[in-house]
């Protein structure tokens, strides 16, 4: 669906959107999702079977359900020589840029040696959620499993719904996935939660999925710890008069077809580009394989009086991706304070960023860019605080302490302290 805002509907159109966005619990998913978890808490692989057998394959049974070195090398011979070359490319890279992201362990000694730290500690265990579906994710395990190996961790478990495709295991295995399951929807979240004799239990999981997928990640956390609640993928382009049509309309295709529920924005100042790029939007349409979906997926342009607007409704949307195709992007780079990320010019397209360039390609979604950052290094480690007192040191501030903790009303805090010193 395409459809033109003009400066009189905008702000109507951005409420809509903003409506949109918003992450809604659906009723009737979250009560059969929270059936699924229970589920699997009480009867584990059992359960496992039952639900993959109902969703996803009828005849699946236990000895289905983890892939063996044999699938894999089997895997390895199905996929083409170029295919691997491709994504060495693309590992090498995102390795390289994940390895920056490393965070600092950091000691120092104050007066009265007072030691103060931070010790930065990987996390033991995750799990790697790689949708299936639609299309075929050899990207989302990069995403996942190469920042996760970059901060430390020691063991990756993946789950995909059956039957996972050549492509996905040969990524998992070039970039160490330790263990890949066959199980996919809320039930695969269930069971990386709770643990089954089957799965281990991990302490976080990462990776976007379909509402139930989603919503049994809501309903986890806490027992474990999650990346996002992922909504519909998005894309803002702001282009001015001078960008190519043609570009303009395969990139917003390129995100249309993601799933019915995404939606893709050009916001511009040139009623002429508008004009040209929905005849390429039209023409482009016809020769796509997933046509059908860019059909129910929303296209939408704002006419504007100038790129100044752009920039406002860039933070105000808060894309996960968005599009500077304009003469010289970094000049508005600055005035971008909400996106996930920012492709610059005309030769950055989103692709670029979702399988080559290095940056993570799991964004905030549903505008959450407004506080949320990209999935990175630093969602695989932990912080532990360091603090060494010397009596020396206590005694220069035990005082200030108790008095801090008797006007809280915390008297055995204040006796704590004041012990040491009676």
């Amino acid at each position: 669906m395409l459809k033109v805002i003009t400066k009189d509907k905008i702000d109507a159109e951005l409420a809509r959107i903003s409506e949109k966005q918003a992450f809604k619990l659906d009723s009737p998913a979250e009560t059969i999702v929270r059936k699924i978890i229970t589920d699997i808490a009480q009867r584990g692989d059992a359960a496992l079977v039952e639900y993959t057998r109902k969703f996803d394959q009828s005849d699946f049974s236990l000895v289905d359900l983890e892939i063996t070195a044999e699938q894999i090398k089997k895997a390895e011979k199905k996929v083409s020589k170029l295919f691997r070359e491709a994504l060495d490319k693309a590992i090498a890279n995102i390795q390289a840029f994940h390895s920056k992201q490393k965070p600092d362990e950091w000691f120092e000694t104050l007066p009265l040696d007072v030691v103060l730290g931070q010790r930065i500690i990987p996390l033991e265990r995750v799990g790697i959620y790689v949708p299936g579906g639609r299309a075929v994710y050899p990207s989302s395990v990069l995403m996942g499993a190469i920042p996760a190996k970059v901060a430390g961790v020691t063991e990756i478990v993946m789950a995909s719904p059956p039957s996972i495709q050549p492509a996905v295991l040969v990524a998992a295995a070039a970039v160490g996935v330790n263990r890949i399951f066959q199980v996919g929807g809320a039930q695969a979240i269930a069971a990386l939660a709770f643990g089954t004799k089957a799965i281990p239990k991990v302490d976080k999981i990462v990776g976007p999925g379909n509402i139930y997928v989603t919503l049994a990640k809501k309903q986890v956390f806490g027992l474990v710890g999650i990346d996002s609640l992922a909504g519909p993928s998005n894309a803002l382009i702001i282009a001015d008069r001078d960008a190519d049509p043609e570009f303009l309309a395969a990139d917003l295709l390129s995100q249309a077809e993601h799933d019915p529920h995404s939606f893709a924005i050009l916001a511009t100042d040139s009623p002429g580009l508008i004009k040209k790029t929905i005849e390429e939007i039209e023409a482009q349409t016809k020769k796509l394989s997933r046509k059908e979906i860019i059909g129910q997926a929303e296209i939408i342009i704002f006419q504007l009086d100038n790129i100044k607007q752009a920039v406002k409704i860039a933070n105000q949307i808060a894309p996960e991706h968005l599009e500077l195709e304009i003469g010289s992007p970094q000049r508005l780079l600055e005035q971008i304070k909400n996106a996930g990320a920012v492709f610059l010019g005309p030769y950055s397209p989103v692709p670029v960023g979702d399988y080559m360039a290095g940056p993570n390609h799991v964004l905030p979604t549903g505008g959450t860019a407004r506080f949320a950052s990209p999935l990175g290094v630093y969602d695989f480690v932990k912080s532990q605080s360091i603090v060494g007192y010397t009596k020396p040191a206590l005694k220069d501030v035990w005082k200030d302490v108790k008095l801090l903790a008797e006007v809280e009303g915390l008297d055995a805090h204040a006796r704590a302290i004041a012990v040491r010193f009676s």
